[in-house]
């Protein structure tokens, strides 16, 4: 099991990473939350990671907290839920609200993010909520940092959401009803899932 990767970060493409260790250079699919508090390229990053086996793929998906990686594993065992799904799902709500939300068996919130009917939220509350019981509030605090700017920050913020379960028609419409000028391909999806939920 590879446990946590440090090394430099070559590429940044919403969802995907690229962190270069000694040469090797490791593609991860990471949850917006964690690629949110990214450096910009070419700078070291430490990133924890959980390593999925396929019978056609090797699957290394990259955490910034250990809350975030113990959500995603816990997710994944849920029925239905997927290695996608649950990216989506910490991409779109942080650990913490989450959280809250199967304490609180808040399924509108839950089905407010891509992929999630009102069966699965449903299922999700029942299932995690032994799971996430214990959690301690200190393990769940939200991050943010500043991102970099993007080269084509609207088509990178529209792939973006395509990886995280929304067709192609609606991320490009979600996307361009923001002025994301100025924004990072990050900030642009991270406004896109703010104005959702």
């Amino acid at each position: 099991m590879i446990s946590r990767i440090q090394g430099i970060l070559i590429e940044k493409r919403p969802p995907w990473l690229v962190v270069d260790c000694n040469g090797v250079g490791y593609e991860l699919e990471a949850p917006m939350t964690t690629v949110w508090t990214l450096p910009e390229l070419n700078k070291t990053v430490t990133i924890l990671t959980h390593l999925i086996v396929r019978d056609d793929a090797h699957l290394l998906f990259g955490f910034a907290t250990e809350a975030e990686r113990n959500l995603f594993r816990s997710l994944i065992k849920v029925s239905g839920i997927g290695s996608k799904v649950a990216l989506a799902i910490l991409s779109g709500i942080e650990s913490k609200e989450f959280v809250q939300c199967v304490h609180e068996s808040n399924a509108a919130r839950l089905t407010a993010l891509p992929g999630i009917g009102k069966k699965t939220a449903e299922r999700l509350i029942v299932e995690m909520r032994d799971r996430v019981g214990d959690w301690a509030p200190a393990n769940l605090n939200a991050m943010a940092a500043p991102s970099a700017p993007a080269g084509n920050a609207v088509n990178d913020a529209i792939s973006g959401l395509i990886a995280l379960g929304y067709k192609p028609p609606e991320a490009s419409r979600l996307v361009l009803e923001l002025d994301g000028n100025d924004k990072s391909s990050e900030e642009i999806i991270r406004e896109v899932l703010r104005r959702l939920a």
